[in-house]
């Protein structure tokens, strides 16, 4: 697989990473752990570097990573994020430093590792100045316990204002061909600070894959049931798009997901994005997108079918 580096930082990782979120957290059933295991070593053999767990996601989550990569620890990167009060979304925020002290140390031991290559904050919390936190972090990574510092979901002027105390690696928010509010300030601000961008939900939670109808019904526990996106009204209107993609992809031999994937690549080369599963071949399929190149015609075609369709429904920002 390709490489890419993030931003001007120094850290280079494969061009399509494994977000693990979804192998125990947020869609339905978590996976079992000797299966979850075998993931993400297949990914690790077939030349995936960039893993990306939290605290938030569940101790079984940092586990099963820090589990599966230990015989490989060394060549790969290993995310982790801090932000929420006892871990948890649904009680609220929490970047104290004596929190993310705390996190860090606890997501060492359960990622089996004596450093955290990027750790970011999960999402700004309003009560901790975003300095204090950066100031936090950066003492981390002084003590050798993290090496890099990240930030998700966060708007340009805390990115500055974290970046002027302790330089920023990578941003990790949604961005895809149906959320592409990224490209009106954030990218920009990105390439001029030379940060790298890490892409979640770019396959939009399963709907871009064309694997979603109108009839799909999700687990109980799938985050999707409460996603205005995935609201009966709103996929009938959005699986216009779907069908633009699938023309696309016909023309280039390949498959929406791949098309997808292949879009954000040819964004910017400081992109990394994450696309998360717990099947093999959802796996070997989203990292065969490496392979898809997409010409300047390519894109103009992608950017003139994508223009037709209003997509409907309000994203989230869980992740």
């Amino acid at each position: 697989m390709n490489r890419r580096e993030l931003g001007t930082s120094g850290l280079e990782v494969c061009s399509i990473g494994l977000g693990c979120m979804g192998l125990t957290f947020g869609y339905g059933p978590a996976a079992d752990t000797g299966e979850a295991i075998k993931l993400i070593r297949a990914a690790a053999e077939r030349g995936v570097t960039l893993f990306d767990t939290a605290e938030a996601y569940g101790e079984a989550n940092e586990k099963l990573v820090g589990e599966a990569l230990a015989p490989v620890r060394d060549q790969v990167v290993i995310a982790t994020k801090f932000g929420f009060k006892n871990g948890n979304f649904a009680t609220g925020l929490d970047s104290r430093p004596e929190r993310i002290r705390l996190v860090a140390e606890q997501s060492l031991q359960r990622l089996q590792t004596d450093r955290i290559d990027l750790f970011y904050q999960h999402r700004v919390d309003p009560n901790v100045p975003v300095e204090e936190v950066a100031g936090t972090v950066r003492e981390l990574i002084h003590e050798g316990k993290v090496k890099h510092f990240g930030l998700s979901e966060a708007g340009a002027d805390i990115v500055r204002r974290a970046h002027a105390v302790q330089p920023v690696t990578a941003l990790q928010s949604e961005y895809s061909l149906w959320w592409r509010e990224p490209e009106q300030v954030i990218l920009p601000t990105l390439e001029e600070l030379g940060i790298g961008f890490v892409p979640y939900s770019l396959l939009g939670k399963g709907f871009l894959t064309g694997a979603i109808k109108e009839d799909t019904k999700f687990a109980e526990n799938d985050i999707r049931n409460v996603l205005p996106r995935f609201e009966d009204e709103s996929r009938q209107v959005n699986l216009a798009l779907i069908a633009l993609l699938g023309n696309i992809a016909e023309a280039k031999q390949a498959t929406r997901a791949q098309i997808a994937i292949a879009w954000l690549l040819a964004q910017k080369p400081w992109v990394a994005p994450i696309p998360g599963t717990t099947k093999l071949h959802r796996l070997e399929e989203n990292i065969g997108a490496d392979n898809v190149h997409l010409t300047a015609d390519d894109l103009e075609r992608i950017e003139a079918a994508v223009s037709k369709v209003q997509i409907k429904g309000d994203r989230n920002t869980v992740a």
